[in-house]
Parts: C-alpha cells; sequence; structure tokens
C-alpha cells in the first residue's frame, strides 16, 4: 500500500502569520510553489495559495503589507503520513482539496504536503482522476 510519507513532498516553506502578503508573494516566487503554511511555533495555523491572495486580497485593493493570516484558510484539514493514497485521494475529493498537510502518525505535527500533481506524478492508478473530479464538481 502507497501511504501518504511515500509521495508528500517534504521540503515545506512556511511563515508565521505575521508575515506579509508580499513576502509570502515572495516566497512562492522564490520556490516556484502555490502555497505556504502559516505556522504558530511548531503548530500548523493557517494554509495560503496563490489564488486566496489574488482573489482575497489583491482583487480587494488590499495592502500587500497585510498580514497573511488575515487571508488565510485556518481550519486546515490534515491527513496522517500512515493514510493510503487512495484514502486521501477520497478525503480530497470529498473536500474539494488541492493541497493536503500531512502530519505524523503520533504527534500530530507537519512533515510534508501532498497536491494533486502529487497524486497525478508520484502514484499509479488513478487517484488524482477521483480527487480531481470531486474537486471540480461545483459546490
Amino acid at each position: 500500500m502507497t501511504t501518504l510519507r511515500d509521495i508528500m513532498t517534504k521540503d515545506l516553506t512556511t511563515v508565521s502569520g505575521s508575515a506579509t502578503l508580499k513576502e509570502v508573494a515572495q516566497k512562492m516566487k522564490q520556490d516556484d510553489i502555490g502555497n505556504v503554511l502559516i505556522m504558530d511555533g511548531d503548530k500548523l495555523s493557517g494554509i495560503i495559495t496563490d489564488r486566496d491572495i489574488v482573489i482575497r486580497a489583491v482583487a480587494d485593493g488590499d495592502d500587500v503589507s497585510s498580514p497573511v493570516s488575515k487571508y488565510a484558510t485556518s481550519d486546515v484539514f490534515t491527513m496522517p503520513c500512515t493514510t493510503s493514497v487512495e484514502d486521501a485521494a477520497k478525503a480530497m475529493a470529498e473536500r474539494q482539496l488541492r493541497r493536503l498537510p500531512v502530519t505524523h502518525k503520533d504527534t500530530g505535527k507537519v512533515e510534508g504536503i501532498v497536491s494533486l500533481a502529487d497524486l497525478s506524478t508520484r502514484t499509479s492508478g488513478n487517484a488524482d482522476q477521483k480527487a480531481l473530479e470531486g474537486i471540480s464538481k461545483p459546490d
């Protein structure tokens, strides 16, 4: 059985909630990524995506020096690293998630992240297709 630990990206880009939109956007550009995890010490407190920055901040004309915590999704769904890829794909589809932070099975600390692209490029089978079908359904 392939688990999230087998396919997750372990090199995470994180910031504190006081980081600015500009700082986060610069990190995204530098690391060529579309999301950054918001941490409070070693505890996950949110996630922000490039789309969040555009839709929630830029579109409303907000200042790029605003704290990222104002625009981040704070109630972040996570799954343990021992979760099967199939179960994760199902959960991502049900919750319409494109990114899934992965936690240590015992401590709950964030160890990695799995994206829809990871399901597509790092797994065999059709887990990515199942997840995408659920994500693409209108609310």
